[in-house]
């Protein structure tokens, strides 16, 4: 079976929308030839380009454009692989990408997830892909003009500033990051960091999310703003560490913004909207984060297999093993279970709206890096000293699979929010 069917609601797209794909044989057949050619893409132009990707790292200039990556980037626009994560959210919102649905997309997401550098080359990497989706939803046509069409060219690059390190940002109501209104400008201050992409040489625009008013209810306080990299006042304190590793070029910078003058007109929506932009953020970048995970958890598995069955040790290969036979089993269901579950979110949210898919969007959250994360560590195990150093993926696909349960909302918000929504089903609960 291909596809799932599914009840229609008023505000579905077309018939088709109704019918949940559960493989790429379910997608309708301009969407697997795009499937095709993205994983062609990556296993013939990308992967062979890991280890001097890993090389740029580890050199001085690693702080630089690696050229490679810009000749990649240059191949799959000309292909037609370019854009391909905006979402079809009205007639208007075709024009800046390849017109896909949630669901679609995940298909195509999954097999950029299968090397670390491919969401790049497809202009399809955080935090860029989020910051695009808040400008063609919540942009006006000077802030498109300026800052939207150069990321959708690929010539820029972006971050976003949220995170503070003197307040639990997990509840984003703690920010205390200000943006003061000043005749033509708003005058921002504040210290942020895990703000990614900010230390590349290309990034030269954060969203900026700070408090616009401390008067209101703590829902209403916040806005957003986009605020030039180059503005008087911007420091990047330095690049912090994930586990000891930099991740230059792109970076997770620590950065200070101390009274930045920013013309009006660079807020977004309005002033104390910086929740309702934050919530339209999310739902789709959750699930980008969630299939790259999946395809990192289908080539760790890949690997793993390649490795058991070449590998001897005690007169025969480890595939041989019972234990090694059950972690492969594992590993199988664990990755079917999660991206099922993913597939369902991305439908739910095609047909009924983010709101809607939230308890689904908030599960996949947990599962989803929580089971990469297994995953990776069964093929580190199966690989001995090998798994853990830089001659392989795994070692960087642990700590990523291991940083998302935090980067993207700790688990423990997340269960909340699944608990409280299980519990708001109960007549007689008072949660």
């Amino acid at each position: 079976m291909s596809y799932i069917s599914r009840p229609m609601s008023s505000s579905s797209h077309s018939n088709h929308a109704a019918q949940m794909p559960i493989s790429v044989a379910g997608l309708s057949p301009r969407v697997q030839d795009l499937h095709q050619r993205v994983k062609t893409f990556i296993d013939e132009k990308v992967i062979p380009l890991e280890a001097d990707f890993l090389k740029h790292q580890l050199s001085k200039d690693k702080w630089s454009v690696w050229p490679p990556m810009e000749n990649l980037k240059a191949e799959a626009k000309s292909a037609g692989l370019w854009n391909l994560f905006l979402p079809v959210e009205s007639d208007r919102d075709v024009k800046y990408g390849a017109g896909l649905s949630n669901i679609e997309y995940a298909f195509l997401c999954e097999q950029m997830g299968r090397s670390a550098i491919a969401p790049e080359a497809f202009n399809c990497s955080a935090p860029d892909t989020g910051n695009m989706e808040v400008l063609v939803k919540y942009g006006n046509e000077e802030q498109k003009k300026a800052w939207l069409q150069p990321l959708l060219d690929g010539k820029i690059r972006s971050c976003f500033g949220m995170t503070e390190p003197a307040v639990a940002s997990s509840d984003a109501t703690n920010i205390e990051a200000s943006i003061r209104r000043e005749g033509d400008y708003y005058i921002i201050n504040g210290h942020k960091w895990w703000t990614s992409g900010a230390s590349d040489s290309r990034c030269k625009m954060c969203i900026f999310m700070g408090k616009s008013d401390r008067s209101v209810s703590k829902h209403q306080q916040q806005s957003m703003i986009i605020v030039p990299m180059d503005a008087p006042g911007v420091t990047i304190v330095r690049p912090l560490l994930v586990f000891g590793f930099d991740d230059a070029p792109h970076g997770h910078a620590e950065v200070t913004f101390e009274n930045v003058r920013v013309p009006v007109g660079n807020l977004l929506l309005g002033e104390g909207r910086g929740f309702e932009i934050a919530q339209g953020r999310l739902g789709p970048g959750r699930i980008h984060h969630c299939m790259r995970l999946i395809g990192m958890a289908e080539r760790s598995l890949q690997l793993m297999v390649e490795r058991t069955k070449s590998r001897i040790a005690f007169g025969k290969p480890l595939a041989t093993q019972g234990t090694i036979q059950a972690d492969v089993a594992k590993c199988r269901l664990e990755i079917e279970q999660a991206r099922l579950l993913v597939l369902k979110a991305a439908h739910m949210m095609d047909i009924y709206g983010n709101k809607v898919a939230a308890p689904e969007i908030a599960m996949i959250k947990v599962a989803v890096p929580n089971m990469a994360q297994t995953v990776v560590d069964r093929a580190i195990q199966s690989y001995g000293g090998a798994g853990v150093s830089s001659d392989f993926p795994l070692a960087g696909f642990f700590m990523w699979a291991r940083v998302l349960r935090i980067a993207d909302g700790p688990d423990e918000v997340h269960l909340r929010s699944v608990a409280r929504m299980e519990y708001a089903k109960s007549v007689n609960s008072k949660l």
